[in-house]
Order: structure tokens, then sequence, then C-alpha cells
């Protein structure tokens, strides 16, 4: 019998891990990449025998194909996408292919914001309890990777609109969903409904013995549970208890509840490893996918008290001259800086130094405005088209500064800060002008503001 052929599309983490998956099942694979595939992935290519090509596209191949995996990162409306449309061919996500080969249980983590750290705060969880865990989708592994050669019981997944798009009969055991809020719109038609419909494709497929986690306070994820109909068990979270509230903050002690048909625990939320409201419930989150699961109350207790956080996130770098330094370069769209700001102390005077810029798409800074009126001194723009930054903010702040280069935006933080402030880079923007991603412009920030020292 012939064998089915498989072409991969994209060379990273998710491309590299399907080639692999798909080649230890016996199929005929090519991968092809229209960038430059790394040397640390050329090189297991390589090693596994797998064809592969960068830097073009050979159509003639690609279209052989009985199936494409495609890297999120890859826009349908891609020539290349246009022709394998026009062709018929079936398109699935690296996450899709890789559930096909595996009846591991499946934590799914998704929203606008927050997914990073509630995945590795439920993966430090389910470590701590000893089960043989993997870490994958956006961040860890290549999940067919894990799923051919490091096989796990149980998988925490974080997972992005973009992967979201072409699942079809992969199915979560436990599904969250923490929040949505306007992002990626450019990949969307500027359409908000067709990110909503993107993100609740987490709920495909669930059945009456899955949970869903979710933000009971959100409005689009309340207006859209009005639409959208489910099987799966309801776990709502919010930071005081409604109707149905499986998670909360009980004012009388100021304790988190946890409140499981299979788990009631609680525990001060002083004790709480991560501070701010949006980490408030990442934890509630994470909590409730532990009770879930059946990990003990003693052990979800100790992981939410000594998690590290995630780097890019709220991060402090340093302490110079009295002025505080805190890497959020993860902050890429408008929402999440909402979430940094407000997690930054009140004080009479406002004392946060706010870098913004990068690659907008289609933000909307309205969210931010009356934070920013309450706690920013200054705006430092940084990015090659600060216009509609300095349009929208201007009169809002004592000072904006516009800058084009890291370097120029450090320097001019360091000498609008005093003693007491906050120097807070949370971009709400992509960082494609300057940088090749966000953890690259967090490096970078982090490594200049660490040579002020010097």
């Amino acid at each position: 019998m012939e064998k089915k052929k498989i072409v991969i599309l994209g060379g990273g983490e998710s491309g590299v891990g399907a080639a692999i998956l798909a080649k230890d099942k016996g199929m005929d694979v090519f991968l092809s990449d229209m960038g430059t595939v790394a040397p640390r992935y050329s090189a297991v290519l390589d090693a596994e025998g797998i064809e592969w090509e960068h830097g073009h596209h050979t159509m003639e191949r690609i279209l052989i194909a009985d199936e494409v995996v495609k890297s999120p990162g890859i826009s349908p409306e891609t020539p290349v996408m246009k022709e394998i449309a026009a062709k018929g061919i079936p398109v699935i996500s690296e996450i899709e292919f890789a559930g096909r080969y595996t009846d591991a249980k499946m934590v799914c983590i998704t929203g606008s914001n927050g997914k990073t750290t509630t995945t590795m705060l439920t993966y430090h969880i389910l470590c701590d309890a000893g089960l043989n865990v993997g870490l994958a989708g956006n961040v860890g592994r290549s999940l067919a990777l894990q799923v051919a050669r490091e096989p796990h019981d149980v998988y925490v997944i974080e997972l992005s609109s973009f992967q979201l798009e072409n699942m079809y009969s992969f199915k979560a055991n436990v599904a969250v969903m923490l929040n949505i809020t306007p992002d990626h719109l450019d990949r969307y038609d500027y359409e908000m409904q067709n990110y909503v419909n993107a993100k609740f494709r987490i709920l495909n497929n669930l059945t009456p013995e899955d949970a869903f986690i979710f933000w009971q306070d959100d409005p689009v994820i309340e207006a859209q549970l009005r639409r959208v109909v489910t099987e799966a068990r309801m776990y709502p979270f919010a930071e005081h208890v409604e109707r149905d509230t499986k998670a909360y903050i009980d004012d009388r002690d100021d304790s988190l509840v946890l409140d499981t048909s299979g788990t009631s625990m609680r525990m001060p939320r002083a004790e709480l490893s991560l501070h701010g409201l949006h980490n408030l419930y990442n934890s509630m989150a994470a909590g409730l996918s532990a009770c879930i699961l059946n990990i003990r109350k003693d052990v979800i207790r100790r992981a939410l008290s000594d998690f590290e956080g995630v780097e890019h996130r709220l991060e402090f770098v340093a302490d110079i001259d009295g002025v505080r330094y805190i890497n959020d370069s993860k902050a890429t769209n408008v929402n999440s800086c909402w979430y940094a700001l407000e997690s930054m102390p009140s004080a009479p005077e406002p004392g946060v130094v706010l870098i913004l810029g990068g690659k907008d798409k289609g933000n909307d800074y309205t969210e931010i405005e009356s934070l920013v009126r309450a706690k920013v001194k200054t705006i430092v723009c940084m990015g090659l088209h600060n216009e509609k930054l300095i349009d929208f903010f201007s009169g809002k702040v004592s000072e904006i500064i516009d800058t084009h280069s890291l370097s120029d935006a450090v320097a001019a933080c360091a000498a609008a800060a005093s003693p007491g402030d906050t120097v807070l880079l949370s971009p709400c923007c992509a960082s494609f002008d300057l940088f090749t991603s966000y953890e690259e412009r967090g490096r970078l920030f982090k490594q200049a503001v660490l040579d002020l020292k010097r």
C-alpha cells in the first residue's frame, strides 16, 4: 500500500516534531519553510533522514500531499495556503496531528492573556504531585515530538487562537478559558467575533466527563456561552462568589477558595506566590485544574505558594538608584498591559515610566487610558512607527518621549525616572518591528537595564 504523503509547513519546534512523528508512523514526509530553518532544527531533520527545504516552497511537492500540517504562524491568506485550499487538501495543526496518537489526559489552556503563566503554574503543580507530565503548545517542547519519543500520561498545553484554527477531532479533558480581549485582529479581518470563534474551538468534542474552566465575569465569554452549547462540566472562577462559582476570594478572611465536587480547600491569598488581580485568576484556573485531576490539597497549596513566575511577565529586573525596572515584554496586547498597570502600586503622584510600542495589531488604547492617567508620569515610545501612540496619549501624561531603538528607550527611561518610580516595559504591541520575538525584546531590555549599573 502506498504511504500516506504528509507535508509539514514550517521548520520550527512544532513542524520538526510533527515531521518526526509522521516519519515514525511510516508516512512519506516532506517539510517546507519559506523562511530559514534554524541550524538546531536542520541538524535534527538531517539526522532523521527527513526531506526538507527552506527559502522557498516547491509547490509540485506540496500539492501532492494527502494532508498538510501547518505551523500556527502561517496565515491562511498566504499564497501557499490559498493554493492548498484550492486543491482541497486537508490542513491540520501539529496539536491535532499529535492527538491522534495518544490517549493521555490533556489540560488545554487558552485566553488572550495569562496563558503562559497559567500553563506553567499548572505544570508546576502536576510535577510536584509526581505525575508523568509533559509541557507543550506555545511553551515546552513539541507535543508531536513528545508523543513520538517521550510519551507522558498527562500534557499541559498552551493553545493560541492560531493553533485552535486547525484543530477538529482533538479533545481536551480539561479546557481552560482565561479571558478574551481584542488581539490578533489583523489575522481575523478586524472582526472580533472571528477571533472569539477561534478561541472557543477549545470546547470542540468535550463530553460530560470533561471540564470547562472559565472566568465568570468576562463579558465576551459570557455572551459566547449563550450561543455555544457544551456537554462539559462547568467550573467558573471569579474574584467574588457568584452563582455556581468554583473558585473565588472569601472576603471575610481574604482566602482563596477552591470548591469542586471532589476537593474543597482554602488558603490565605497572601500566601500565593503570584500577586496582582490577573495572577489571582491564573492561580484559580491552575488550582481548579489540579482539583479536577484529584491532586492532593497539600500539594496544591505548596505549589501555589512557591511558584517562581514566568520570564518576561512582570519580571523584576533590578533596582537602580532607587528605580525599579520591570520586564513585561510578553504584554503584546492592550489588555495584558492593563493587568500590568493594575498591579503597579498606587501613589499620591504618578510614578510609572511606561515603555510602549512595536507592531500595532489594530490596538484600541482606550482600555488603559484611565490607568495611564492615574499611574503613569512618562510614556517612552519604542518602535519604528510611534505616531498612533503619540496621537492617542498626548495630553494624557506629563511627558511622551519618542524613541526608535531599545538603547535610546532605556536611556530615556533612566533620565525620566526618579527614586521611588517604576520603569515598566509593557509594550501593548508585537515585537516584530525591532525584534524577532517578545523573548528577544525582553532579554535585550534586561541586559540594557543591567548595563546601567556599569
